[in-house]
């Protein structure tokens, strides 16, 4: 057992999770609390490393299979150098996207075995979950069109077909993980979903 918190912020491109996860750090540090923020894949120098191939225009040829190795791989470094060890010292851990990721992207999005993929999460992370998941939900096209104004990288650049069994992964998801997770509307200015997200925060842990 981790004496920290552990919330994660998964959702669509484009649906506001890094503007969200700063603003939410920024919160709760003024309330005095001790946060670390992160994301996947990355967090540490390996996970970098893993994630430019992983978003990389250039790794047009990688394998399903391969990139979920990918992410499992830049997981387990992240959990073992970043999160594990910041909760067991008592902090709060933010991290931009994480195991529902997988499963969205590369279950329900790629369709590959949702089974096979639970299971190799369990074992990645030796059962570590998230105390509370935010889902950022928002139409798929306003998400889309913000994410690629900026210039796609590999997954942005996928059809909208593919998005769109992304965001039913991360909806029955919700559902599925109901005592972690809560849904979020991710529409309107960055405070007013920050707001909801504060909402939600103290709603499910304070």
């Amino acid at each position: 057992m981790h004496r920290g918190t552990f919330i994660t912020l998964e959702g669509i491109e484009g649906s506001g999770k890094t503007t969200q996860l700063g603003l939410l750090e920024e919160f709760l540090k003024s309330k005095g609390f001790d946060v670390l923020a992160t994301r996947e894949p990355g967090g540490t120098r390996i996970g970098n490393k893993i994630r430019d191939i992983i978003l990389s225009e250039d790794s047009a040829e990688l394998n399903d299979r391969a990139e979920v190795l990918l992410c499992l791989a830049s997981r387990a470094q992240h959990i073992a150098e970043v999160v594990a060890p910041a909760l067991e010292e008592g902090k709060i851990v933010i991290s931009d996207r994480y195991v529902d990721s997988t499963i969205a992207y590369q279950g329900f999005g790629r369709g590959l075995s949702l089974e096979k993929l639970l299971d190799m999460n369990r074992w990645t992370t030796q059962d570590l979950n998230p105390h509370l998941t935010i889902v950022l939900n928002l139409p798929l096209e306003e998400g889309l069109g913000r994410a690629r104004a900026k210039g796609a990288d590999r997954f942005e650049g996928e059809s909208l077909e593919f998005h769109g069994r992304v965001q039913d992964g991360f909806m029955k998801l919700a559902q599925l993980f109901d005592d972690r997770c809560c849904v979020v509307d991710g529409s309107g200015s960055k405070e007013e979903v920050h707001q909801r997200v504060v909402s939600a925060l103290q709603e499910a842990l304070w």
